[in-house]
């Protein structure tokens, strides 16, 4: 089939960029592998959804539900259960589904995939296999769409906003959170979330700790931790074992693809247009910046239809462009590449990740050893959230000169 624009994934970013096309009169096609469209906010059932695009709040799957009714009203067709299993042509997509195997081509590509937690085997953890270990994902879809049990003790591995859903999530299953750990010096997420955890449902953080055994076969019955600065280390009761966080971009159609990729988010490399380095085909969402809130990277959608219409138009996409790195503590910038006389990223704003936390940190941008800005924001750059910079950092960049760095001091 041929159609104006495919977009792979149904997520926030992926049904927002939907409906934003299908209502300009174009042929979109969402092409997503789970049975529903909504990605992870369809299966975190508590409030927090919709605050920056929708102007409301929501719970995840009502939230889901609102952003798969609108793309549906505005014309999009949203296929489920297909799976893009590679590319057949610049922009020609090879699916299978269980209509069969099936080559999509369209005048333009949005990659929307987003963004997955590091499972165990990743991380590296040692111990026994036992039953009880999830990531977020595998726990909310196994507590919120299969309604399945899980335990009465858990232990959650990180301290991000994410690592909070997991706490709600497991509540809602029945099962009391015992201990939070992380190795950072301080919880990742917001103070306010940390207080209220530990004032309401008497959640404890332990930071500067990491596990370092799993216990039990064939389910599981503790974990021992460590503590990184005195080496001591002790046993945690526990039936279930959370891994939240440490995201690594759902890349790899991306990559099959040949496209420029950022080694260090490990996402595909995106100019302010968000355009990848092949001609029509974009990205968008948590593929390129993971992880942030689920209403952010859906602006991301609302902010690429443009430059899709655009390219769909016949015009010419900006010739070159400036590279955008990160130093650190800062591991990576997105966009990272500044097109001349391009419009500004989504929202204004340059989004990074911090290793480190800086509580009061000054944006500093160089280009040819030359300071081209230094700017005090006054919110904390902070490990397992997005650091948000004002894009206007950048603007003095000459187009025709050197990468430009972006650094905390």
């Amino acid at each position: 089939m041929s159609i104006d624009v495919a977009i792979v994934g149904g997520g926030p970013a992926g049904l927002t960029a939907a409906a934003d096309l299908a209502a300009r009169g174009l042929e979109v096609v969402v092409l997503e592998r789970e049975s529903a469209a909504g990605g992870i906010p369809r299966h975190s059932d508590h409030l927090g959804y919709g605050i920056r695009d929708l102007r409301t709040v929501l719970t995840g799957p009502a939230y889901a539900r609102r952003l798969v009714q609108s793309a549906i009203a505005a014309g999009a067709q949203i296929r489920t259960e297909t799976m893009v299993t590679g590319w057949a042509g610049q922009r020609t997509l090879e699916t299978t589904s269980p209509r069969g195997r099936e080559r999509i081509e369209s005048g333009a590509v949005i990659l929307a995939t987003g963004a997955r937690e590091r499972p165990r085997s990743a991380r590296l953890i040692p111990g026994d296999r036992p039953s009880g270990v999830y990531t977020t994902g595998h726990l909310q879809n196994a507590v919120t769409l299969a309604h399945r049990t899980v335990g009465s003790r858990a232990v959650i591995v990180g301290a991000e906003l994410v690592s909070y859903s997991a706490v709600l999530t497991l509540r809602h299953g029945g099962c009391h959170t015992v201990l939070m750990t992380t190795e950072h010096h301080r919880p990742e997420s917001y103070t306010a979330f940390t207080t209220a955890a530990r004032a309401g449902l008497g959640v404890k953080v332990a930071t500067r700790t990491r596990v370092v055994r799993i216990v039990g076969s064939p389910a599981l019955r503790a974990v021992e931790i460590e503590n990184l600065d005195t080496g001591a280390r002790r046993t945690v009761d526990c039936d279930t074992l959370v891994l939240t966080g440490d995201w690594v971009p759902d890349h790899e159609l991306a990559r099959s693809a040949g496209l420029d990729m950022d080694r260090r988010s490990l996402g595909p490399l995106v100019d302010t247009a968000l355009r990848t380095s092949r001609p029509g085909v974009f990205a968008i969402g948590n593929l390129v910046h993971p992880v942030d809130t689920a209403d952010a990277a859906a602006l991301d959608g609302r902010h690429v239809a443009a430059h899709v219409l655009a390219h769909l138009d016949g015009r010419s996409r900006p010739a070159g462009g400036v590279r955008l790195l990160a130093e650190a503590p800062l591991r990576w910038v997105s966009p990272a590449i500044l097109p001349p006389d391009d419009p500004a990223p989504p929202r204004g704003r340059l989004l990074a990740w911090t290793d480190t936390l800086v509580r009061f940190p000054t944006v500093v941008v160089r280009q040819d050893e030359v300071v081209l800005a230094r700017r005090r924001l006054p919110w904390p750059a902070s490990p397992g959230r997005i650091f948000r910079i004002p894009a206007a950092v950048v603007a003095a960049a000459d187009p025709d000169g050197g990468t430009v760095t972006v650094s905390l001091s």
